[in-house]
């Protein structure tokens, strides 16, 4: 396995983290391109809980990103300090992170991760650990439709939030009741989709895609396989 490019993601990222928060990391590896044509492919994805860190492998990865996946999509777009493995081809991928983007796909990745996140919210219990939960969704819930937005409006993915405090308070508020507030924004987010103009493709670049994915694989052949 090597690792192409790795960081850390999630809520330390966005600004939101607190005494508690994990560290989530994820990366994105190449297997040996030989691995490929025997009986038993390579693993595509490798994750761990403790710590927590999700490896995709290249193709893989391009599929998540590529169908606007939003997990995938903000390792190409973090702070200069959140990284902590990059290479020549991680390089090259945040060199080529736009041409993962198209504005179907952009719109139904954000909303849809939201919505998870609602239909959470209205399954909560009442216990601590419940509310604790509650405000958790309700502050992704929010990230993702403000991030989602932003994305769409302007092609660009803002990672670190420039005013978290107003995601803890309205976590803090949904998780005490205020349900209304959540389904309010999700809807405000929807018509938002609906009027705003893209500036984002209809489809994806995935012919710039595809050739980053060959010559990692070109370059993860034996040196004897190699090309000139």
């Amino acid at each position: 396995m090597h690792l192409l490019l790795s960081g850390i993601v999630g809520s330390v990222a966005y600004g939101l983290a607190g005494p508690g928060s994990d560290v989530d990391r994820i990366g994105v590896f190449a297997a040996p391109t030989v691995a490929f044509h025997g009986l038993h492919p390579p693993q595509e994805s490798m994750v761990t809980t403790d710590p927590d860190v999700t490896l995709h492998e290249a193709a893989k990865y391009a599929r998540l990103a590529l169908s606007g996946n939003p997990t995938a999509t903000e390792l190409m777009w973090l702070p200069q300090e959140c990284y902590e493995t990059r290479t020549e081809f991680g390089e090259r991928l945040i060199a080529i992170r736009s041409a993962f983007l198209s504005a179907p796909r952009v719109r139904a990745a954000y909303l849809g991760y939201a919505t998870q996140q609602f239909r959470r919210l209205t399954a909560r219990d009442s216990s601590v650990g419940g509310r604790r939960r509650s405000a958790k969704h309700a502050r992704h819930l929010a990230r993702l439709l403000h991030q989602g937005r932003v994305l769409y409006t302007t092609g660009v993915l803002e990672i670190r939030l420039a005013d978290p405090e107003w995601f803890r308070a309205f976590g803090e508020r949904v998780a005490g009741g205020a349900l209304d507030e959540a389904e309010a924004l999700v809807a405000a987010a929807e018509r938002d989709f609906d009027r705003f103009r893209s500036p984002l493709p209809e489809r994806p670049d995935s012919e710039t895609v595809e050739r980053w994915l060959l010559d990692v694989r070109a370059a993860h052949l034996p040196p004897e396989l190699a090309r000139p």
